[in-house]
């Protein structure tokens, strides 16, 4: 089959497309797809660096990719859940960037959502409600999304003001229309950011999500009222260095049959028009390295998607 493959860390040049890699076959319990398309996300390549052996342990070869869509093809013994046929969009245990993969935790792709946006779903929503979830942010309540037009960051807008929560969310300039017509109230990035914070939310903020980093945590502790800071309402997916401020770092997918609750209900959504995600742009799987390059420039608007 096609595939992307790797056998050691290393920049995008370390990535591989072949053709004559062995189709996976399913065990007891799992389900094999036929890929329609990957979602590409800054973990594929950070993961490729060796980045993040702590939360995702490596065996090479390896393939890239966390999350697909795609159609039942095989299922293993002992499956019931779903059927050869089936239109899917979920995980995968194998790696996506592939023309066939066993998949992990699967929901059912509503017929009125295209591959490319199922593909677009699984990483961007489990994260976006888990760290929700994590800072306990309510109704009423005031939230600031550090990062906020990022795929991750924007999902979190939707799904934040859809709970009825104020989002103030910080992005680049040419992102603040983008922003205002998901809900939010942007501010920019740079020097200032709490002062700018501050004028956008007179009443305060009650939590920080940070989806971008960039040194933001102190900044998130002065918000949230510095030393006496409560810091289990600080979340950031994205600063590494956040134990060192007493800050939760989460990067691990919540329990299984939570997420594939969560999945499906976005799924319901994305059909039905009130969750979006904004796609960059669709290359073919041969192009994954240029792909992850592009990814990696920190420059792209959107998500980037590939196609077997």
């Amino acid at each position: 089959m096609e595939a992307v493959v790797y056998e050691e860390f290393g920049g995008h040049e370390v990535l591989r497309h072949e053709t004559g890699v062995a189709v996976p076959q399913p065990g007891p319990g799992e389900v094999r797809v036929r890929v329609a398309a990957v979602g590409l996300n800054p973990v594929d390549w950070k993961r490729r660096y060796g980045w993040l052996e702590e939360f995702y342990p490596t065996t090479f070869p390896a393939v890239p990719g966390l999350e697909f869509a795609g159609t039942v093809d095989e299922v293993g013994a002992g499956v019931t859940r779903v059927a050869v046929g089936d239109e899917v969009l979920g995980w995968t245990k194998t790696g996506a960037y592939a023309e066939y993969a066993i998949a992990g935790i699967v929901a059912p792709k509503p017929a009125g959502l295209s591959w490319e946006a199922a593909a677009s779903l699984p990483v961007a929503g489990e994260t976006a409600q888990r760290v929700l979830d994590l800072i306990g942010v309510r109704e009423g309540e005031t939230l600031f999304l550090h990062g906020a037009a990022g795929v991750v960051g924007s999902v979190g807008v939707q799904l934040a003001v859809a709970a009825g929560i104020t989002v103030v969310g910080s992005a680049s300039e040419s992102n603040h229309a983008y922003l205002r017509e998901l809900g939010a109230i942007p501010v920019a990035y740079g020097d200032g950011l709490a002062d700018r914070v501050r004028a956008a939310a007179p009443g305060g903020v009650d939590a920080v999500f940070d989806a971008a980093s960039h040194g933001v945590l102190p900044v998130a502790i002065e918000l949230l009222g510095g030393d006496d800071a409560p810091k289990e309402r600080i979340v950031t997916i994205a600063d590494t260095e956040a134990e060192r401020y007493g800050i939760v770092f989460s990067g691990v997918l919540g329990e299984e049959e939570s997420v594939r609750s969560g999945l499906a209900s976005h799924a319901r959504q994305a059909a039905e028009g009130s969750l979006t995600v904004r796609l960059a742009e669709v290359l073919p799987l041969k192009e994954a390295a240029r792909a992850q390059e592009l990814s990696e420039s920190g420059h792209v608007r959107g998500k980037l998607v590939l196609i077997p």
